[in-house]
């Protein structure tokens, strides 16, 4: 009996262990090795040596004007595109989840760019925004076609190629937000809306005074699932910009990363790691905030 209550009691620990053997192995042993490179100075990929421990390579990232361009460029997209994409998101949800006819095609269509390849997309994106010596592409022909100059959106100026990142990333995202939203407004107990309208509430207050506080802690999910996506973007922005980001100073904090490791700079992994825990600090800080304010939302809705 005693033997049957002890197995009882470490079962759920049997059930773990390839959950916890899984985490050990991929995510809790690469980021201590990180953590450790990011502090040896002078690393020598090739014999393995350095010559000191310190924080020089904390240093020279952040005096890095490319690793300052990315930060610059990553917090840009991440202000303008996870707001925008939820906004949005949020107000195709509720129009889908207030119509009858053709909704599940409807939900389908918008859910499509979602399970797209996002190098394809992208491509169709540089195809659509990109100056040739044969076309102007199809954007600056509506431009044109509205009286405006045309504009090199890929290769032109800075806040054009930021547009169009924002535009991309913003379509590729909303899908899944969408979905997210619809099945979330489908969860409201329509009892709150009956109980709303027998009283005279019009539509837009019962949307701010029931809608908005029942779904809330989905639109909270999105937005800091939304900030973490956004902070480590990087093949959209090749797919649109090609892998010479630093040119077009189009980088991005993930994509300082592996040019660090891998590109035409590359064989650094101390500056890397650096960047990296850089990075997982960033997203960390953020993602605290972000709880500590839904968590005293979620408490003033309730």
């Amino acid at each position: 009996m005693r033997a049957r209550e002890r197995f009882e009691r470490w079962k759920g620990w049997l059930y773990l262990l390839p959950a916890i053997l899984f985490l050990g192995a991929f995510f809790v042993y690469p980021m201590v090795d990180v953590l450790i490179y990011s502090f040896e100075e002078g690393y020598n990929s090739a014999s393995q040596t350095y010559f000191g421990i310190g924080t020089y390579n904390y240093s020279y990232v952040l005096h890095d004007p490319y690793f300052l361009q990315a930060v610059k460029n990553t917090c840009l997209l991440v202000v303008i595109t996870v707001p925008l994409s939820t906004g949005i998101a949020l107000l195709i949800a509720a129009g889908l989840h207030a119509i009858r006819p053709l909704r599940n095609l409807l939900q389908t269509i918008y859910f499509l760019p979602y399970v797209t390849n996002t190098l394809a997309v992208g491509l169709v994106f540089m195809i659509l925004f990109k100056k040739t010596p044969y076309s102007d592409g199809f954007v600056n022909l509506l431009i044109q076609w509205f009286g405006g100059s045309s504009v090199d959106f890929i290769e032109g100026p800075y806040w054009a190629k930021m547009f169009v990142l924002c535009f991309y990333t913003i379509w590729v995202v909303m899908p899944f937000k969408i979905l997210i939203l619809t099945a979330a407004l489908a969860s409201v107990n329509p009892e709150y809306y009956q109980a709303a309208k027998v009283d005279g509430t019009s539509e837009f207050r019962i949307f701010v005074r029931i809608t908005l506080p029942m779904i809330s802690p989905m639109i909270f999910y999105l937005v800091i699932t939304g900030f973490i996506g956004a902070f480590k973007a990087y093949s959209d922005v090749v797919a649109l910009f090609g892998t010479d980001l630093n040119a077009a100073k189009m980088n991005t904090i993930v994509g300082y990363v592996y040019d660090m490791l891998y590109g035409d700079s590359g064989g650094y992994p101390s500056y890397a790691s650096a960047a990296a825990i850089l990075l997982f600090a960033i997203v960390l800080t953020i993602t605290c905030i972000n709880l500590l304010v839904s968590s005293k939302k979620a408490v003033k809705a309730w």
